[in-house]
Parts: structure tokens; C-alpha cells; sequence
């Protein structure tokens, strides 16, 4: 094969250490499988021994509280099936959030050393540090690591940062320096340190920096994450173990998942794999559209691949184990922007759709272009200590866009989005604004929310972009499907010949000279809620077919179930994903 070498992968769990002690598969009959995505949170009740899903439940994600959302659908699962809880072997879980909060540039705010490498690169940190140090492939001391300057680094960085990554180079031959470093740096700030030599053995300086500001990244999302389904499980009396799905689809403990968030990053797509698998013994591209991100996994002969290299989140290379997926910034909930010129532009911020949001103001009286294409909504709760203008303004007014913000306080530019993104990380609040869901609703394909609002929305936002109302929500659609498609053309290509084409392919129809088409001799398999809505006009500009399996709208929750299963089942044995398909009652 051309380009990268790609590995087919089983998605069979390795030895399931943290499952000792639980009660024969034949006293304990069925599993859960949980999904929590950017929007919703689903939940599917497996028959351990046919793999039948007895039932299922779709419930929104609540991110300020992740116990929620997951004890509501954990609710809803159990009382459609009047299943004792005693009667449950294990719960698995697979998220998107890892994935998402990479993509929309969320997370812990990481400061990244790195050390011996002068070479600078950009990673989606906080900040990233160069230092004298490092190592040669000997393992010889090529430099001595600057801990003088590190040491000095650190006092100003405490404030500033959640958490720490160190990548040394050769690191993985000899370590000394990462771990010198990751004991000054818990020495003056105790905060979550991750270093390179943990996860990666290979070579390759950038990717490495990557998967270490990666996983200290994701720690603290993973930790609040396994804490709140843990609420959750205990709130409705389930007291058997819970296993989370990894990037490579194999199962972890909740305490490892922590410990190395990282290796979660594309566990929904993993769930994405194994169920596309299960529904072909051929070859297929599999296509998850959730609210938040769009999921791509290629199956060949009936088995998810594997990325030999590393899996790729958004533009981030890493050397994190994992299926060979991409992820991109668009979906049913993707915040749909105009400027001042009147370009629509969709994504990769998520925000809630008008026709699903609660008690906002008339659209009307505040959305616009720029500026004012998003309600900034302070979440009441506890009182926050902290006196920023920001803060105090949105704890009286309740609700704001950017630009009254900016009108009232003076804060504007980098100093306005810096300042918001820390309320959003601190879950203090949530953002609204017009979504392709709500151009659904507004063209009467689908019927989940209020119409009238995103019908005033798009009124608002045709007007500023000089179009009809439904002639504006069809071009909403129109787009979303050619990013969508524009992410399935660009995964093949890295897939076949290892380069991307991504500034290339979405400009391809305005070319002055080329005239490029594309299209596939393999099907799709769609997966996720918004799927449907979407990637049938993907599948007929790509020359190719779309079906949707059974339970395919919560079907990263029916692949964490199928994981579970086999790891209950095989106990570390390496086996593929034998073709099959869920059957609902």
C-alpha cells in the first residue's frame, strides 16, 4: 500500500486485569454501552449471550455536570427494560469529548516543555517552551537540561496553566531528563505532569511533543468524566466495574483512562469502527455526524485499520494508538458565523441550536453578524470568586453577546475570547447561536425543538446575508454536506498517499484552471443522530451509497456494548469483530 502502512485491527480488548473478582458471564446477563458526545449522551442495554440490544436511550449531554446527563440516560435504559441492576456485567463507555475539546481548541490550558529541540512548531497548548537538554540516540547527555531557567519559567506559568506536558528529545532511549523536569515542576506547581517516554517509544520529535501536551490536555476531562458516570452508575445502584473504550478499541480501567487521557482521544470513533464492522464483511467508510464533530474509519475486509503511525485529531499528528480516523470541526450543532462581508462560515465551535435553547431572549433583539452571532449565557450556580469584568457583568446581566460585552466592559479582541473561553472551560457558560439543525427545523425536515425560534433566527441572518429565508438554510445544508464530504475525501487521500489535500479540496470548484470530481467505489455506513439528514447528498456528489443499520443513531453506544461483551468474553484474546448487526427486539 502507498503512503502510510495501515494494520488491520481486531478492536479486540487486551486482558481485562480490572474485571477479576466479577461474576461468571452466565449469572450476570447483560451490558451497558454509553456514548457521551458533544450533544447527546446515549445509552444501549445488551443481551450478553445473543448481543441482541434489548434497548436504548438518547439523552442531552450536560457538560457542566457530566453525572447528569449519563445518570438520565442510565435511567431511561433501565426502566425501558426493568432490568435489576444486579443483573448488569460491566458498563463501557466511549466519548467524543477528548476529541472535541482538541478540535474546538478546549481543554486544561497546558504548558508544554520542550527539551533539546530547537525547531519551533505549533501545538494546541497554552504555550510551548523550549530548553536547552536532551539526549542522543546513545542515550548520552547531549546537553545539560536548563533547570535554572525551567525552575524560573515555572512561577510565572503557575497561574496561567492546568496542567504540564515534557518531551525530551530521545526521550525514549533515556528519560532522565523528563523526569528531572517532572519533579521540579511538582516541586513548585502540583499540578498533572505528563511526559513523553510514558506513551511513546517512537521517534519523531513533533509527534511526540503532541501526544504528551495531549494527554496532559485531556487528564482533567477524563477525571471529571469517569467521576461523573461513576455518580451516575452509583445513583442507580449498578456496582459492577466500568471499563472505558481507548483509541484503539481496546478496554482500560477508569483509573488508567485518567492516567493516560490521551490514549481516550478517539474512542468514539474506535465505538464508530467496531459497529461499521459489524455490518460488513466488505470494504466501507464509516461516517459518525454527531452535533459536535464528524468521525471518519475505514473498514477493509469486514476489520477496522489501525494508524501505524499514530492517530490525527483535527491537524494534530500523534503517536497515540488508535483507529485510522479523522475528526473534524462539523456537525448538526456547528455554530453557523457571518461577517461583516456577508460569508457564511460553520464550525468547529459547537454551540446550542436556537430551536433547543431554554429561556433566551427574542432572537431578534440580539443576533447578528460577527459579533453577535452568539448569546453568551452565564450559568447560575455557585458564586464565583473572581473579579473579572467579565464575570461581573454576565453574574448581573445573565445573558450576553460578544459585542454587548464589549460595549459594556471594554474587553474586545483577544483579551474578550481569552476571557470567555475560560468561563466555557470553567463551565460557567454556555454559548447559543443558529445551527444547521436549526436550518432542519426551518425547512421542516426535522421537528426536535421550536421552529419559530430558528425560524427568526434564519429571517435575522438571510437578511444580513442578502438571501431568502429558505434559500439561506438550504445553503447551510449545502455547506455542511461539503465539509462533510470534503473530510471524507481528504481521509482518503492520507489514507492512500499520506499527504493532505485539506487547502486544496475545499477551493477545488473555484480553480481558475482544474476541474477536480471525486467519487467512491466503496459505500458508506452512517452513524449519529444528525447522519441521516446529511450524508445522503455527501453519498450521491461522491457517486456512492449510504445505509444506515439498525440502531445506527446511538451506534457508538452499541459498539462500546460489543466491546464490552468480547472483553467479558475473550479476557485478552485477539479477535476481530465478527460482521453482524444489532437486532432490536
Amino acid at each position: 500500500m502507498n503512503g502510510r502502512q495501515k494494520t488491520a485491527a481486531g478492536l479486540a480488548p487486551t486482558g481485562a486485569d480490572h474485571l477479576t473478582g466479577c461474576s461468571p458471564i452466565t449469572m450476570q446477563k447483560y451490558v451497558i454501552g454509553i456514548d457521551t458526545g458533544g450533544t447527546f449522551t446515549d445509552a444501549v442495554l445488551m443481551d450478553v449471550e445473543s448481543g441482541r440490544i434489548i434497548s436504548s436511550a438518547k439523552k442531552p449531554t450536560t457538560h457542566y455536570r457530566l453525572a447528569e446527563g449519563t445518570g438520565a440516560a442510565l435511567a431511561a435504559l433501565l426502566e425501558q427494560a426493568a432490568v435489576p441492576p444486579a443483573e448488569i456485567s460491566a458498563v463501557a463507555v466511549s466519548s467524543t469529548l477528548a476529541t472535541n475539546s482538541v478540535v474546538e481548541n478546549k481543554g486544561a490550558r497546558v504548558a508544554l516543555f520542550v527539551i533539546g529541540y530547537v525547531k519551533h512548531f505549533k501545538l494546541p497548548v497554552k504555550a510551548v517552551i523550549f530548553v536547552k537538554g536532551g539526549h542522543t540516540i546513545m542515550g548520552e547527555e547531549e546537553e545539560p537540561l536548563e533547570l535554572d531557567y525551567l525552575v524560573n519559567l515555572l512561577h510565572s506559568l503557575k497561574d496561567e496553566v492546568d496542567a504540564y506536558g515534557v518531551c525530551a528529545a530521545m526521550s525514549m532511549v533515556n528519560p532522565t531528563h523528563e523526569m528531572v523536569a517532572e519533579k521540579a515542576i511538582a516541586m513548585i506547581d502540583p499540578k498533572p505532569v505528563f511526559c513523553s517516554h510514558r506513551i511513546s517509544q517512537v521517534a519523531g520529535m513533533q509527534e511526540r511533543a503532541a501526544t504528551a501536551g495531549l494527554h496532559a490536555k485531556l487528564m482533567p476531562i477524563m477525571q471529571e468524566y469517569v467521576a461523573g458516570v461513576q455518580t451516575a452508575m452509583a445513583a442507580h445502584g449498578l456496582t459492577c466495574p466500568m471499563m472505558i473504550i481507548g483509541g484503539n478499541g481496546r478496554t482500560i480501567s477508569a483509573e488508567d483512562a485518567v492516567e493516560q487521557a490521551g490514549t481516550t482521544v478517539a474512542s468514539g470513533p474506535a465505538c464508530t469502527a467496531c459497529f461499521g464492522a459489524h455490518q460488513t464483511g466488505g470494504s466501507a467508510l464509516v461516517v459518525d455526524v454527531g452535533g459536535t464533530t464528524t468521525d471518519i474509519a475505514m473498514i477493509e475486509d469486514g476489520r477496522p485499520l489501525m494508524a501505524a503511525e499514530g492517530c490525527k485529531i483535527g491537524q494534530w499528528r500523534t503517536h497515540v494508538e488508535a483507529i485510522d480516523m479523522s475528526t473534524g470541526g462539523i456537525g448538526g450543532d456547528s455554530h453557523v458565523h457571518i461577517s461583516a462581508k456577508g460569508a457564511i462560515s460553520i464550525g468547529p465551535a459547537r454551540v446550542i441550536p436556537l430551536s433547543m435553547a431554554e429561556g433566551i431572549p427574542p432572537v431578534a433583539e440580539w443576533l447578528g453578524r460577527e459579533d453577535r452571532s452568539r448569546l453568551v449565557i452565564y450559568r447560575r450556580g455557585p458564586t464565583v470568586r473572581d473579579d473579572n469584568k467579565l464575570t461581573a457583568f454576565l453574574r448581573t446581566r445573565g445573558q450576553a453577546t460578544p459585542e454587548q460585552i464589549r460595549q459594556a466592559t471594554g474587553l474586545s479582541g483577544v483579551t474578550l475570547e481569552r476571557d470567555l473561553e475560560r468561563l466555557e472551560r470553567r463551565q460557567l457558560t454556555d454559548e447559543c447561536g443558529f445551527t444547521p439543525t436549526d436550518a432542519l427545523h426551518v425547512l421542516d425536515r426535522i421537528s426536535l425543538g421550536n421552529r419559530d425560534r430558528a425560524l427568526a433566527g434564519a429571517t435575522v441572518l438571510a437578511a444580513a446575508a442578502a438571501m431568502a429565508v429558505e434559500d439561506f438554510c438550504h445553503l447551510v445544508i449545502r455547506k455542511t454536506e461539503e465539509q462533510i464530504e470534503n473530510l471524507v475525501i481528504d481521509h482518503l487521500v492520507q489514507h492512500y498517499w499520506g499527504n493532505s489535500l485539506a487547502s486544496f479540496i475545499p477551493a477545488r470548484d473555484d480553480h481558475p484552471v482544474l476541474r477536480v470530481a471525486f467519487s467512491l467505489k466503496i459505500p458508506l455506513i452512517g452513524i449519529g443522530a444528525a447522519a441521516r439528514y446529511f450524508l445522503p447528498a455527501v453519498a450521491a456528489r461522491l457517486a456512492t451509497t449510504v445505509s444506515f443499520p439498525p440502531c445506527s443513531e446511538v451506534g457508538n453506544a452499541v459498539g462500546a456494548a460489543i466491546l464490552c461483551r468480547k472483553a467479558l468474553a475473550d479476557r485478552g484474546e485477539d479477535t476481530p469483530c465478527p460482521p453482524s448487526s444489532p437486532e432490536r427486539p
